[in-house]
């Protein structure tokens, strides 16, 4: 079922979803299920399942020539989404990324979720490689998350690379995008930004999946000033509990957010890490009942495959 039906189907009722990373390479699909067991209770009518694309480092050997290394390789998100759909009866939405994808592949792997059955996608550029201080596009593949949009809604339409005329097999994907209520840290300004999302919608996403955020008046912010520039697509909050001190340096420098001078006051207070996953906690669970006030469909958790700490924010919530 499409994200935008489970939504209408919900009536107001707030939904709660989660994202996985899929595990180390050498890991086995137990590890994915061991995560899902956990959230399950909750009756997430989704789970988003991330890529990570292959990275790389140059090893020098002793004659001076380098051999490229391959570090991080992750089983496939593809894989993963119909090992859930089959086992857990519940929908799966694969994350498609420029980066490590050839437009070839792109298609190939957009025929294999459509045979899959697999309804929903979220379209994003993807991060630059470890080592790049800017993201480089994969040779044949894409550069900006527009046109990666793009082939999709083509394919949509029964349009396919390399053919002249419409196929008759369309698929139909229900197409999400990244939103950004404190701006991308590539764009110049919040405007920028803001008028390439409105681009996106146009062009054909159905849903928004924002950045994190700790500051629920960001959120409000960014939805208002969509529904005043006739953005009236679903806009899903994307939320994340606070764990660790190290968080308030390691997440602004990651995703570039701002961190809420009480919270970030309230963690340095903290004498153990278990005081500080407390506060995050209490933080976050007053974040979600201030969206689920303001009529948020889904509350979206980022669960880095750690089912700890979301569980028990989601227990107080239902």
């Amino acid at each position: 079922m499409k994200i935008v039906d489970h939504i209408k189907n919900a009536k107001g009722k707030p939904l709660y979803s989660f994202e996985l990373l899929p595990p180390n390479k050498g890991q086995g699909i137990q590890s994915i299920f061991r995560t899902m067991d956990e959230l399950m209770e909750f009756k997430p009518p989704f789970i988003d399942v991330t890529y990570h694309r292959e990275d790389y480092l140059y090893k020098q050997h002793a004659n001076g020539l380098l051999e490229r290394v391959s570090y991080r390789k992750r089983p496939g998100t593809v894989a993963i989404c119909a090992a859930i759909m089959s086992k857990y009866k519940v929908d799966a939405v694969p994350h498609l990324i420029c980066g490590g994808f050839t437009k070839e592949e792109t298609e190939n792997a957009l025929i294999d979720l459509n045979f899959l059955g697999i309804d929903n996608v979220l379209v994003l550029r993807g991060d630059a490689r470890k080592g790049d201080s800017d993201f480089i596009p994969t040779v044949g593949g894409h550069s900006y998350a527009t046109e990666l949009l793009e082939q999709v809604v083509d394919m949509n339409h029964g349009r396919y690379l390399h053919e002249d005329i419409e196929s008759s097999e369309k698929t139909n994907f229900c197409i999400g995008v990244a939103g950004y209520p404190e701006k991308h840290f590539e764009a110049p300004n919040f405007n920028t930004d803001f008028k390439w999302l409105k681009k996106k919608v146009e062009m054909g996403a159905e849903f928004i999946v924002t950045q994190m955020f700790f500051n629920v008046e960001k959120y409000k912010e960014f939805v208002n000033k969509c529904r005043e520039n006739d953005i009236h697509v679903p806009i899903i909050p994307g939320l994340k509990p606070l764990t660790s001190k190290n968080q308030l340096i390691t997440l602004p420098r990651i995703f570039h957010l701002d961190i809420p001078e009480d919270l970030s006051d309230a963690v340095e207070a903290c004498k153990t890490n278990a005081d500080v996953r407390q506060v995050g906690e209490e933080w976050l669970v007053q974040q979600c009942k201030e969206l689920i006030d303001f009529g948020a469909p889904v509350l979206h958790f980022y669960t880095m495959s750690n089912p700890g700490p979301t569980k028990k924010i989601v227990e107080k919530l239902v």
